[in-house]
């Protein structure tokens, strides 16, 4: 099939997009921990992009998208190792006109991402080199064969068994957001909770910076979900307006919540209402009206903003609500599928119960969310039990205390002036400087001596 250069470079486009939501996701989770592990908190964002783009064309692709021959509906093969050969393969199989090394940049850039969401679980208390190795191993465990289950057909009639049982799942639902939130609940068990939590108060230390990073994941949303098209047609226009029309009433609804139960709308809230209306329309862009696209959002705005409190109830220490906002939406978004998808919108998808399908598409929408939730907290739990156990996953208390951007990175994200002046003390977060940032000190005071 010929190459379609405007697909192509929508496709390209979009890729750059999703790529951005990482960072956009490190300002996110950056401003919403304490100032002592912004870096590091950004640092897990940043490295997740490195470990899994790298992981993705060495091996990613052939097991999320290659044929994996008798057991191909679990897991692809080992055909497309390297990337070999799609330098010059013309198209994705779809028969969109985009060639395949496109599609494989595009999808590559939702691994890195998924991967990224659960770091916001852990803040403050994991290892760096504990999380860089679970990254590689969760990315190929569980990431790789639940994007295979749900995304892989070779239009021959060979598919994921989630995708041959009818489940839809549009842009990530749940290969993605499900995926994330429910390994953030495993994860978050096997570490335990903060030093303090949850008497101490752990509020967000630059909310300006997590208005910064919610506005990059909407502005990169757009080539998230309308990129997921893989061409610039009538179904990316959909996902395109439905995007845009959840996260707006995510955001409305999140606020609502907070002022009526707390007294007051913040900007947290609609940060958080935007996101958690984004993660709910996900599954669901393409295969609903911009009007079931606003119920959706309505939906997932007030529920999610609900959920994020129930860590305080049922004691699990989530830091930056990856659980209440990215599984909850992800469920909530997945779930509204069976209720208000309609062909009239999309051809390729079904109708269901509101638009005369009956209880059908309901019921495979829950087998998906199900299967994800078990086999992704199973898996999830395995792995981390195993790091933790053959290399300690958590820092020391004395560490966290201290503030692990200082302790693990030996660097601080603010200069404060005056305030560090005692650096080079032995104690404190100025005995952990960087060491290039203690030799130019060093420099400046020997410079002032000399006048």
């Amino acid at each position: 099939m010929k190459i379609d250069s405007g697909s192509t470079a929508w496709m390209l486009t979009s890729s750059a997009l999703v790529l951005l939501m990482t960072p956009g996701l490190a300002f996110f989770y950056g401003g919403m921990s304490r100032a002592k592990s912004v870096l590091n908190m950004m640092m897990m964002s940043f490295v997740s992009i490195a470990v899994v783009g790298m992981a993705w064309v060495v091996y990613g692709y052939s097991l999320a998208f290659g044929d994996g021959g008798p057991v191909g509906s679990f897991v692809g093969g080992f055909g497309d190792l390297g990337l070999v050969g799609l330098e010059k393969a013309a198209t994705a199989g779809d028969g969109t006109g985009v060639p395949q090394l496109v599609f494989a940049a595009f999808q590559a850039t939702f691994a890195i991402i998924t991967v990224a969401l659960i770091s916001g679980a852990v803040a403050d208390r994991a290892k760096f080199g504990a999380w860089v190795v679970f990254s590689l191993a969760w990315v190929t465990l569980v990431y790789f064969p639940i994007a295979h289950w749900v995304w892989w057909t070779d239009g021959k009639g060979g598919s994921g068994w989630l995708f041959d049982l009818g489940a839809l799942d549009f842009a990530g639902g749940t290969v993605v957001h499900i995926n994330a939130g429910i390994a953030a609940l495993a994860l978050v068990l096997v570490l335990g909770r903060r030093n303090g939590w949850p008497r101490e108060p752990m509020r967000p230390h630059n909310l300006p910076f997590v208005l910064l990073g919610a506005g990059l994941l909407w502005f990169g949303w757009f080539g998230f979900n309308a990129g997921s098209a893989l061409s610039s047609g009538a179904t990316a226009a959909v996902a395109f307006v439905n995007t845009l029309a959840a996260a707006c009433a995510a955001a409305v609804a999140w606020i609502v919540v907070e002022k009526l139960r707390d007294g007051a709308s913040t900007t947290l809230g609609i940060a958080s209402g935007i996101v958690a209306g984004l993660v709910a329309i996900t599954p669901a862009c393409a295969f609903v009206t911009p009007l079931g696209a606003l119920a959706v959002g309505l939906v997932a705005g007030a529920v999610c903003a609900f959920a994020v409190s129930l860590k305080y109830k049922l004691g699990y220490d989530d830091a930056l609500d990856v659980v209440g906002v990215h599984m909850v939406g992800g469920i909530v978004g997945a779930l509204l599928i069976g209720l208000l998808a309609t062909t009239a919108v999309n051809d390729a998808g079904a109708d269901g119960l509101l638009a005369g399908g009956g209880f059908g598409l309901l019921g495979k929408q829950a087998v998906a969310v199900l299967a994800t939730l078990a086999y992704s907290f199973i898996v999830t739990f395995v792995i981390a039990k195993v790091i933790d156990l053959v290399m300690g996953f958590r820092i020391s208390v004395d560490d966290e205390t201290a503030g692990i951007d200082g302790t693990v990175h030996a660097e601080t994200a603010y200069d404060f002036g005056s305030i560090r002046a005692g650096i080079g003390s032995g104690s404190g977060p100025g005995a952990t400087a960087a060491p290039h940032v203690r030799a130019t000190e060093t420099a400046a005071k020997k410079v002032e001596a000399k006048k």
